[in-house]
């Protein structure tokens, strides 16, 4: 602009202006909070998730299940006479003097000895990986087959589960067809220790113990290889081993 004078000058900017360059400065300070702020920030979140994810939610679920599920949050235990004596979860290992007087569970891959495998919870949860040409898997399923007809040399034909070890290592169950091919040798060790019991029944006590499929149509029928060894001990009392 020219002033009167002859000089020039200029034009003050518009209070508009200066306004919104102002506000503009401050929201970019409000985005660069700086290192302390981000470190406030995660430490904080950090804070609420360990809170609401560690403590809260766990809680809750635990007492969800304690309400719904008490028996299975506690790990499905089996308890006799005020102790427990295993799960019904999980395979149980048995002394293999006290074998011949009960029935067998399925071969174990996480074993280290025995024929079939002991079960050994204490190793862990696991399966051999073995495929079905490795001569490694079916030099094992040999080894078990030789001790399943040394036990019964009266069977005619082997299960499949009493061969082959499950994918967990710790399966509990047996096939009915498993129990049956036991029974007669079951009965015969049994009587040989003085107890009075019949093949007629065993039967009824593998009949009584034994699972149709789930909802009547999941999986297959199925023996808990513990409920029924502790169905003959109740029935029959523990056998006198020398």
């Amino acid at each position: 602009m020219v002033t009167p004078n002859g000089t020039t000058s200029r034009s003050p900017q518009p209070a508009a202006l200066a306004t919104q360059e102002d506000d503009d400065d401050a929201e970019i300070m409000l985005e660069t909070p700086g290192a302390a702020g981000h470190l406030r920030t995660a430490v904080v979140a950090l804070l609420i998730f360990t809170l609401a994810l560690g403590i809260v939610a766990p809680l809750v679920m635990t007492g969800i299940g304690k309400l719904t599920m008490p028996r299975q949050v506690e790990g499905s235990a089996i308890e006799q006479n005020g102790q427990a004596v295993g799960s019904s979860l999980i395979g149980q290992a048995i002394d293999p003097k006290l074998q011949p007087f009960y029935f067998q569970n399925r071969p174990s891959a996480i074993a280290s000895s025995g024929t079939p495998a002991p079960y050994a919870p204490d190793v862990g949860s696991a399966g051999s990986n073995l495929s079905q040409t490795s001569q490694k898997q079916h030099d094992a399923v040999a080894t078990n087959v030789a001790g399943v007809q040394a036990s019964f040399p009266n069977a005619t034909e082997i299960p499949a589960d009493l061969v082959e070890a499950s994918a967990s290592g710790l399966d509990p169950h047996i096939t009915p067809e498993s129990a049956r091919l036991q029974v007669r040798a079951v009965v015969e060790n049994r009587q040989k220790a003085g107890q009075k019991v019949t093949e007629a029944d065993i039967q009824q006590m593998v009949a009584a113990n034994t699972d149709g499929r789930t909802l009547g149509i999941l999986g297959q029928p199925r023996v808990n290889v513990l409920m029924l060894n502790l169905a003959l001990d109740a029935a029959l009392g523990k056998p006198r081993v020398p």
